[in-house]
């Protein structure tokens, strides 16, 4: 029995299943407390600071600051792996837990969900147990299991009950903007779709018409600080050209729902995800029919909370 065998034989775990909802955004990582940039980037030296800090397999990497490039699956390298690692750790330190059994309740986007799920699956369930550390303390955890659930309706999952007949649901991320139309308390999946043009694709026009009108660009931070409260100390021209952009890019999503057919003025519609401030704070239609769930984690909750549904039915959850 090798050492590593050794020590997990010796450990004694907490026996409680942990159940983790985690909501990998190509932006931001959500889990059901922590909310941090989508960043991962090893350390070739051993760091002098341990904040934000991941060790795993005898590398050091820094977690959060700068976000990653969208590439075309979660799944192309390493990157979400160490990511869900470091989401693992602060939500365990928010439990005071440091060795765990860990569920994990995931999420793809809805039209892209019979595609990648199983891949995902075994993505993060390659190494059933991991020892890693996070800002320098040791975490033990053991995977007991993966599920996957569609983005979009795990963040209205607690409020269909209480929906119209008819009700559509648009989740705006980071890469993909969701439309999941409800048909009396129920998704219609024939009807779902998904637009890769999320709030990532905006930040990009931003700077675009800045490089070309100002000869500079502007901080995605700063960009994400403007769209979430609408104002900024920043250079007048530079915020009027941000305004201008983000003012366009919630009449583009109020035209791609038109085009799916819906009337803006009759459909009950529900605005989720990180643009969901967006769509409230910069948007020319005000309607008694269009409703907002600000919460950023509301995916993450989501997942959780089905998860845990499904576990109590199966009677696994301790």
């Amino acid at each position: 029995m090798n050492k590593i065998s050794k020590i997990w034989r010796n450990r004694k775990m907490n026996n409680k299943l942990e159940v983790i909802g985690i909501d990998h955004g190509w932006s931001m990582m959500k889990t059901v407390t922590q909310v941090f940039v989508t960043g991962v980037k090893e350390i070739t030296t051993t760091p002098a600071l341990f904040g934000d800090v991941l060790e795993y397999d005898g590398k050091y990497y820094k977690i959060g600051t700068v976000r990653q490039e969208v590439k075309d699956t979660k799944v192309e390298d390493d990157s979400f792996y160490l990511l869900t690692l470091a989401a693992v750790a602060k939500e365990l330190k928010k439990r005071g837990l440091s060795d765990a059994k860990v569920f994990l309740a995931v999420g793809l986007p809805l039209t892209r969900f019979g595609a990648e799920r199983n891949n995902f699956i075994k993505y993060l369930t390659k190494n059933k147990r991991v020892d890693f550390r996070y800002e320098n303390e040791a975490y033990h955890i053991e995977i007991d299991d993966v599920a996957v659930f569609p983005q979009c309706y795990a963040a209205v999952v607690d409020k269909i009950p209480t929906m119209a007949k008819k009700t559509l649901v648009v989740d705006i991320g980071s890469w993909t903007i969701d439309i999941m139309p409800v048909i009396n308390k129920s998704p219609d999946e024939s009807k779902c779709v998904t637009v890769p043009r999320g709030l990532i694709t905006c930040m990009r026009s931003i700077n675009e018409q800045c490089v070309r009108q100002l000869n500079g660009e502007v901080d995605e931070t700063e960009i994400q600080n403007i769209m979430r409260y609408g104002r900024s100390d920043i250079d007048d021209e530079y915020l009027a050209i941000i305004k201008a952009e983000i003012e366009d890019f919630v009449e583009k999503v109020y035209n791609s729902i038109r085009e799916f057919g819906y009337n803006l003025k009759t459909t009950p519609i529900v605005f989720v995800g990180g643009g969901a401030v967006v769509m409230k704070n910069f948007s020319n239609h005000e309607a008694k029919n269009i409703s907002y769930i600000l919460d950023v984690k509301a995916n993450a909750r989501g997942y959780e909370q089905l998860a845990i549904m499904g576990l109590k039915t199966a009677k696994r959850l301790a």
